[in-house]
């Protein structure tokens, strides 16, 4: 449980798109206090999914071979499967995108979730911290989530451990934007600076970072699932 925990989390906390809508809650007026709900309202899905968990779960491990043990898996197999084709999607998305002739319009297509985070984002300026509260919400990536909660159902709340692997899994996920808000709380013009210039690049890259992100969470879960099926 607990690799498979840390893994998530990696995921998570390398996923461009919430650091790119925080680059931008964080350059508007009253930016920290922006950022800091952002990252609060962040923790807040984590905990709330994890308590959700442990509360059906009654913070007892599922029996393996029980019927609620093998629906877990299967859904963290769906959830795996899942990934590998939404990464396979954006990977198309960006092959389309790199094979259009230069200057090009782009072909008309639903927004991204970049664009709808972006949307968004923009309209914060004159905004309250609750906004950024819900951009938090917006731009999780509730399928990561969710294959964090198909793992927490393997927790045994009897054991300290568990709860510091729980810890770890949400200090992890949030670790990015938690280094972020520390840099401008302390050099509060230079990290505004240097996040907007991060997220420039980030949206040049983001698209190359997802998919990577996806395949390879997708194919572990994928793969792991089958094999404890199949046990």
């Amino acid at each position: 449980m607990v690799l498979d925990l840390m893994l998530i989390a990696l995921a998570i906390t390398l996923d461009p798109l919430p650091l790119m809508g925080f680059a931008l809650v964080v350059s508007s007026a009253r930016g920290v206090w922006k950022g800091l709900a952002f990252i609060l309202a962040w923790l807040a899905c984590f905990v709330a999914v994890i308590a959700a968990v442990l509360l059906l779960t009654g913070g007892e491990p599922l029996p393996p071979r029980s019927p609620p043990g093998v629906a877990g898996l299967v859904a963290k197999l769906a959830i795996g499967i899942g990934l590998v084709f939404y990464g396979l999607h954006r990977r198309r998305l960006m092959r389309r995108a790199d094979g259009a002739p230069a200057g090009a319009a782009a072909p008309p297509g639903p927004a991204t979730p970049e664009e709808r985070a972006d949307e968004v984002a923009k309209g914060l300026d004159e905004s309250s911290v609750w906004a950024a509260a819900g951009l938090a919400v917006l731009v999780q990536p509730w399928g990561m989530v969710a294959a964090g909660a198909t793992t927490v159902l393997e927790a045994n709340a009897s054991q300290p451990s568990t709860f510091a692997a729980l810890f770890g899994f949400c200090l992890l996920a949030t670790a990015s934007l938690l280094a972020a808000e520390l840099y401008l709380v302390f050099a509060p013009e230079m990290a505004q600076a240097r996040l907007l210039r991060l997220r420039g690049w980030l949206k040049g890259h983001a698209q190359q970072a997802i998919v990577v992100i996806c395949l390879v969470l997708g194919l572990y879960l994928t793969g792991k699932s089958l094999y404890q099926l199949s046990g």
